[in-house]
């Protein structure tokens, strides 16, 4: 699915706002605010509208991250012909399922005089249409939030490994960096100087990533967000150069009704952003591919700084994403205390949600792996299943035909598939891959 995402599915003109970021699809919105005052919980961008080109950066910002550095391993398990054909097939699914989804928001939120919905209150509104479907509305509007929860967490352990991976590859090479990118079709970063285990390099960053979601407003990191936004779009630039040289938002814009329009190029661009990279990544490095192709590149300066610009990048990303399970979580709890403890409350709530998520990056250190199984677990309901159904309850009553609602059965049921299968294959290989490290280990204490 998409790498990440900063999404805000709202009622008449709907659209993908810069709001409330997420990782994985472009179907992550904003989840409901707090039943207090915004007080911290402040938006970015409330003032003005944003142009058609601000929109369209914020669409590509929140498609592309960790995911798309991963994807040419994704090629090397599809195939070099099955796996480009697939992305445009899911490319083109996941556009068509954000328009559906852009669709049912302006039907409901017009029929209800309600200026904006959020992606759980469509689905809850959309429910109370169907009269069997109607006590258990609220439902739906809880799993919605429970699978943001999941996806946006799940990319935040994605963070942990990600930067560990990398850091840990610059570190041990350092002593060997040079100025000549020589290329040998292989792994060029070679480990010369072994060092700590990832997982110890994830507990170092902790206490950075800690202080960094302690931000109480999302427009202090706006500066720099912008400056990570050019840093990644630098990095993807060489990590491009590289491998070809070696082959011969609608609510919150000036003119909502031409989201379509951004929609389309932007995810357009994503698109073919994820096929070519994932095409010419793979056919770079063949069987050596790693989990994201950062960890491919050269052991010279350039390249090293290449993946040092990308974690700077990912790590003020990781505040983005954080921000909505914090407000899904975060208001309720905080709302049942005194004043006098409310900031000490948020605080700690804050440290124990990023201690969780790295406590999870450090029991699954393999990026390939936890990258799998979120896009899996989660990004199949948001992204997938849950629009087509949308519109099934939303114009069930309105004269939705035939045709239309066998298309949305057959896309949840293609949903559904890649969450049993690609859940179950991701929890398979984390299974295996662990029992090996424990045998490896056991063998090398019999020896000693």
């Amino acid at each position: 699915m998409m790498a990440s995402s900063d999404v805000d599915i709202r009622g008449e003109g709907s659209l993908f706002s810069d709001q409330n970021p997420s990782e994985m699809d472009a179907l992550c919105p904003s989840p409901p605010g707090p039943s207090r005052p915004q007080r911290n919980y402040e938006r970015i961008g409330e003032g003005t509208g944003t142009s058609f080109c601000q929109t369209l950066i914020h669409l590509l910002k929140g498609n592309i991250g960790t995911g798309l550095l991963g994807l040419p391993l994704a090629v090397k398990n599809a195939g070099l012909v099955l796996g480009p054909v697939s992305l445009l097939c899911m490319g083109v699914i996941a556009v068509h399922c954000m328009r559906v989804l852009v669709k049912c928001s302006r039907h409901l939120s017009g029929k209800l005089s309600r200026p904006s919905l959020t992606y759980g209150e469509a689905v809850q509104y959309g429910m109370e249409n169907v009269s069997w479907l109607r006590r258990h509305s609220q439902w739906g509007k809880q799993t919605v939030n429970l699978f943001l929860i999941i996806t946006q967490l799940g990319f935040c352990c994605v963070y942990f490994v990600f930067l560990s991976d990398n850091i840990k590859q610059v570190v041990e090479a350092a002593n060997a960096t040079t100025f000549s990118c020589q290329m040998n079709h292989t792994n060029q970063t070679q480990v010369l100087v072994p060092s700590f285990d990832s997982r110890l390099y994830m507990l170092c960053f902790l206490p950075a990533v800690i202080l960094l979601v302690f931000t109480p407003n999302l427009k202090y990191l706006a500066p720099l967000s912008l400056v990570a936004n050019l840093v990644m779009t630098a990095s993807l630039v060489l990590i491009y150069f590289y491998s070809i040289t070696v082959l011969p938002l609608e609510n919150k814009m000036q003119r909502p009704q031409s989201f379509i329009h951004v929609l389309y190029l932007g995810m357009g661009i994503v698109t073919f952003l994820y096929i070519s990279l994932g095409t010419i990544g793979y056919m770079c490095f063949g069987e050596h591919i790693g989990g994201s192709i950062t960890l491919n590149l050269p052991n010279c300066w350039m390249y090293q700084a290449v993946k040092l610009l990308y974690c700077f990048g990912i790590f003020i990303t990781f505040a983005l994403q954080f921000y909505v399970p914090a407000e899904i979580l975060i208001p309720p709890v905080v709302a049942r205390v005194s004043p006098r403890w409310e900031r000490a409350v948020d605080l700690l709530l804050r440290t124990i949600l990023v201690i969780f998520t790295c406590a999870l990056a450090v029991l699954i250190p393999e990026l390939d792996l936890v990258i799998s199984l979120v896009g899996s677990l989660s990004s199949s309901f948001l992204a997938l299943i849950f629009p087509p159904l949308l519109q099934i309850v939303t114009f069930h009553s309105e004269g939705l035909s035939p045709l239309a609602t066998l298309k949305n059965i057959v896309i949840s049921l293609i949903g559904i598939v890649g969450f049993l299968t690609g859940t179950y294959i991701a929890i398979e290989q984390i299974i295996a891959r662990n029992g090996l490290k424990h045998e490896e280990t056991f063998s090398t204490y019999m020896v000693q």
